[in-house]
């Protein structure tokens, strides 16, 4: 599933933590990694004449030689990409023209603007792109896959997420834990003004014990030794789903987050606001982000 893997690169500790993450995990799949670096067209405009365009574009080439001593320390190599433009439209791009199946991005992104995602590279990647997005956090460990979690809204959106979850599973043996979060406030919309009818909440918790059947049903469908557990929790008062994903995340130990871009709810947003947008600047694990678009 995983053949190619792309990765991001920018000279940060967030894109270097990325570089080394993919190939960690392209050395448990056999993946080739393609380490690109985009000069931005600006940068380049402001240069005076070819000399120091050419001095420029020698800087930059030292971001990909560091991502060689990374897959030096991995033992797994790794080629380069220097290209020049839009980081986002050229790393989605050269994605689709290498036939890549992953790319791996620093949540940070490559624009260098300290802030979690909003205006960055790699918010504009996620929006754009038609493979799936691991982002990376400064924060994660090393590659791990024992334990995952899928949030699922018994969607269609939501169901991209369960071939990546039950492949990453299948490295290491790993588990899948499949979380189904009620938003009683959002659910209740106007009519919670007194409090939710316990027949409706039951409707819910049902609805939501379906969602994560089905998708363990899925699941085992590519994978049929993998080791499952489902949930169906409450968000709790004055919260988010996004908050009970984090609260989950850290009280059961979980390596990675999978899930999609949109869900139930928020078909007609963009990433932007969305549980997966706000999942991504919340947790401290690698989420893939499934979308819609993929091959």
């Amino acid at each position: 599933m995983y053949d190619h893997i792309l990765v991001g690169v920018d000279g940060s500790d967030e894109s270097n933590r990325a570089a080394r993450y993919a190939l960690e995990l392209a050395a448990r799949v056999d993946a080739a990694v393609t380490a690109v670096h985009v000069v931005e067209q600006g940068a380049l405009d402001l240069t005076r004449g070819s000399s120091e365009a050419s001095e420029l574009r020698e800087e930059r080439a030292a971001v990909l030689a560091a991502i060689d001593e990374i897959a030096d320390e991995v033992g797994h190599p790794a080629d380069g990409e220097l290209l020049e433009g839009n980081p986002a439209k050229r790393l989605t791009a050269h994605a689709d023209e290498a036939d890549a199946d992953l790319i791996v991005l620093g949540r940070q992104g490559l624009s260098g603007v300290k802030r979690r995602l909003l205006g960055g590279t790699t918010e504009q990647v996620l929006h754009r792109s038609e493979v799936p997005v691991f982002v990376v956090p400064d924060e994660a460990g090393p590659f791990a896959a024992d334990r995952l979690l899928v949030p699922t809204d018994g969607s269609e959106n939501a169901g991209l997420a369960l071939p990546h979850a039950a492949e990453l599973a299948r490295i290491d043996g790993g588990s899948v834990d499949l979380l189904n979060v009620i938003d009683l406030a959002a659910a209740g919309g106007a009519f919670d003004a007194g409090g939710l009818d316990a027949e409706f909440v039951e409707r819910l918790e049902n609805r939501g014990q379906a969602a994560v059947e089905d998708a363990a049903d899925e699941i085992r469908g590519h994978n049929p030794d993998v080791e499952i557990r489902t949930a169906v929790e409450r968000a709790k008062p004055s919260s988010s789903v996004a908050a009970s994903i984090r609260a989950y995340v850290e009280d059961e130990g979980v390596d990675a987050v999978v899930m999609s871009s949109h869900g139930r709810s928020d078909l007609r947003r963009t990433l932007l606001g969305s549980v997966a947008s706000s999942v991504l600047r919340r947790v401290d694990v690698p989420v893939l982000v499934a979308v819609r678009g993929e091959r």
